[in-house]
């Protein structure tokens, strides 16, 4: 097992860029529009002049210059005006590289801290490994950082924080709000059709999926609805079949899998409902899926890999041929990695928060067939990245990939 030690005290935490917030983006829109067009204005003049990096044509300086990572920034925009143009603004900068296809993995993660219970957002470079912050989520300071639900479009670049709990008053949230890496800012979007805390939520064809949850004095909803990003507007769905909140969610070939979970001490058997948007209709879990389901999930290879809370903190994969629940070979989540956990994937990695926020990075790999049939086995090699002392006191609640 691998390990990256980033747990000096000094350890450096940087902003991602200026700290923007949007509460009302229909006023802001013509300033923005203007600003980063004279920005550019400049840029463009600018490129009349010297060379960005003497000796190489400006295309291939660009491209080495939008590699720089972000903490270098400040001491490089020194170096000359040109550089300073480019780095100086991180929307710029990061438009630039969406413009050239630059798909570099950022980990996101919603933590609280553990005495005080106020929210924050912490962000891992996955190609530097360092840390930044980025602008607060414009919502009231009393919330369980549980109650809400993350979402994000990795290749987009963007992330939603849906519903939540008003912790002094025991009461749901209709708040959705995005946020943007490019522009480095959070947005108030439409809010959803009904109030809802611990529910389930999964993105299918560019489109973002809730359903049930809790509502106001913790009834259980059966109600689901959807909403799509670039419109901006909620509509209604089949409600579930069964009032029940959510532990965990997936989405697997196309279809919303919802599940409330193990409850102590195990003397119920869990329920479980599959979305088909295809058809609009509701069905029960499988009892296999259900039953084996007992703890946090990803999909990697089209595959249900659950970080299990039970069985030594093991990986295990489900085989829909036979409705059951397989180990995967390699060894349990590594020691340092303690509960809650805040599980995401990214091609074949997956990565496991826990408590201060260290990071079990795990490598997925396929072993090779059994028996010559076509059903593949899984193995998984762990390193660990150790994070900073002053993420002691923060305790992950969600964690997502995005791409910039």
């Amino acid at each position: 097992m691998q390990r990256v030690q980033l747990s000096s005290e000094q350890a450096p935490v940087h902003k991602l860029g200026e700290s923007q917030m949007t509460l009302s983006p229909k006023f802001r829109l013509a300033v923005m529009q203007s600003s980063l067009l004279n920005a550019l204005s400049e840029l463009e003049l600018s490129l009349r002049g010297e060379p960005l990096i003497p000796g190489l044509p400006d295309d291939v300086a660009l491209n080495c210059l939008l590699r720089l990572p972000v903490e270098s920034h400040v001491a490089c925009r020194a170096v000359c005006k040109r550089w300073h143009l480019l780095l100086g603004s991180k929307e710029r900068f990061f438009t630039r590289r969406k413009e050239l296809r630059f798909k570099d993995p950022w980990l996101f993660v919603f933590a609280f801290h553990k005495c005080t219970g106020k929210i924050q957002w912490q962000v891992l470079d996955l190609t530097h490994f360092s840390w930044h912050t980025i602008p607060s989520m414009p919502c009231k300071d009393k919330v369980c950082p549980h109650g809400f639900r993350c979402i994000s479009i990795p290749h987009e670049g963007t992330l939603f924080v849906c519903g939540g709990l008003v912790s002094d008053v025991d009461c749901p949230l209709d708040l959705v709000l995005k946020y943007e890496m490019q522009k480095n800012r959070w947005t108030v979007m439409n809010r959803m059709i009904t109030a809802r805390s611990f529910f389930a939520s999964g993105i299918i064809d560019g489109m973002i999926y809730v359903a049930g949850g809790n509502c106001a004095d913790r009834y259980e909803l059966d109600s689901a609805e959807v909403l799509d990003p670039v419109k901006g507007n909620w509509r209604p769905i089949a409600s579930m079949g069964a009032n029940m909140p959510s532990y965990d969610a997936a989405v697997l070939n196309g279809k919303l899998f919802v599940t409330e979970g193990w409850l102590w001490p195990f003397d119920v058997s869990p329920r479980g409902q599959v979305y088909d948007p295809r058809t609009d209709n509701w069905e029960s879990m499988a009892v296999g899926l259900k039953e084996g389901w007992t703890g946090s999930s990803v999909v990697v290879y089209g595959h249900l890999i659950v970080v299990s809370e039970l069985e030594r903190m093991k990986l295990k994969v489900y085989d829909t041929d036979t409705d059951s629940w397989e180990p995967i070979e390699g060894p349990p989540l590594p020691e340092q990695i303690c509960k809650p956990f805040a599980v995401n994937a990214c091609d074949c990695r997956i990565y496991v928060v826990g408590r201060n926020l260290h990071i079990a990075v795990g490598h997925i790999s396929r072993l090779n067939q059994k028996n010559n049939s076509e059903k593949w086995s899984f193995g998984v090699q762990w390193r660990v990245i150790d994070a900073p002392d002053r993420f002691s006191d923060l305790t992950p609640s969600s964690s997502q990939i995005l791409f910039a």
